[in-house]
């Protein structure tokens, strides 16, 4: 169940979702296991003790309409965005009670909710803190070589040093203390950051990579990362779709 915080805050689960994907047109509301994907999202957040509310914030009037047959709270938002933080913050200014926000990607129906709590803990415990998101240890070659999984290496207090597609570092040597990190995309923000952030323009390796976040690293922003064993991913194809279904329809009966 989603419970309140202190008074001094208050987190806003948000997820964007939106109708227009190139691979798979219509994701938020194809149906797994009976359910519309967007609605598995929604649920795994109920399940956190961290969220004050949760919103779903889309451009599009059908994911709209279903989203509250099935009891989220929806913002309309602009369909000129190009990106969900764009979404993000423009849903968040409707919102002036929102004080901390965490970036829910709507096509993650396998998210945990322990893992959302402890993004907005880390932000509450730290106020010094702009970010925080999360990576999971990684030893895969063919997913270090893949440019659609994003890497991200460390500094020695566990925040972010750099983010790229490329395989990250590059290992001339042998490192017995290396560890890989692929990167989750999952974000926690503080408020006064986001609504920053959104005004900042496109900095040169943010556009190179095509990462938003590299904008903040280039700002001078601190991320925290949070290493979790949660490597649970997107759904961005119908074949994925349906491995999901049947796995949840097996754990059903």
């Amino acid at each position: 169940m989603v419970a309140l915080s202190n008074s001094s805050t208050h987190v806003i689960g948000m997820i964007p979702a939106r109708w227009a994907s190139t691979r798979f047109p219509g994701k938020p509301l194809h149906l797994i296991a009976g359910k519309p994907l967007l609605q598995h999202v929604w649920e795994r957040c109920k399940n956190c003790s961290k969220l004050d509310s949760i919103i779903v914030a889309t451009d599009d009037e059908r994911i709209a309409t279903v989203a509250r047959e099935f009891g989220a709270e929806v913002v309309m938002t602009s369909t000129e965005h190009t990106t969900g933080t764009d979404r993000l913050a423009e849903a968040l200014a409707k919102h002036p009670e929102g004080s901390h926000i965490i970036n829910i990607q709507g096509d993650e129906p396998m998210i945990e909710p322990s893992l959302i709590d402890e993004l907005a803990q880390s932000l509450i415990d730290n106020p010094s803190l702009s970010m925080a998101t999360a990576a999971n240890e990684i030893s895969n070659d063919k997913l270090m070589n893949d440019p659609n999984v994003v890497k991200v290496v460390l500094k020695k207090n566990g925040e972010a040093l750099y983010f790229s597609r490329s395989p990250l570092p590059f290992r001339r040597s042998a490192s017995s203390a290396l560890k890989i990190y692929r990167h989750k995309g999952i974000y926690a923000y503080r408020r006064d950051f986001l609504e920053h952030f959104v005004n900042w323009d496109p900095t040169p390796l943010e556009v190179a990579e095509n990462l938003e976040q590299l904008r903040a690293l280039e700002n001078d922003a601190r991320i925290k990362v949070i290493i979790t064993d949660d490597d649970s991913g997107g759904i961005d194809t119908l074949e994925q779709a349906n491995e999901l279904e049947t796995l949840l329809m097996a754990q059903t009966y």
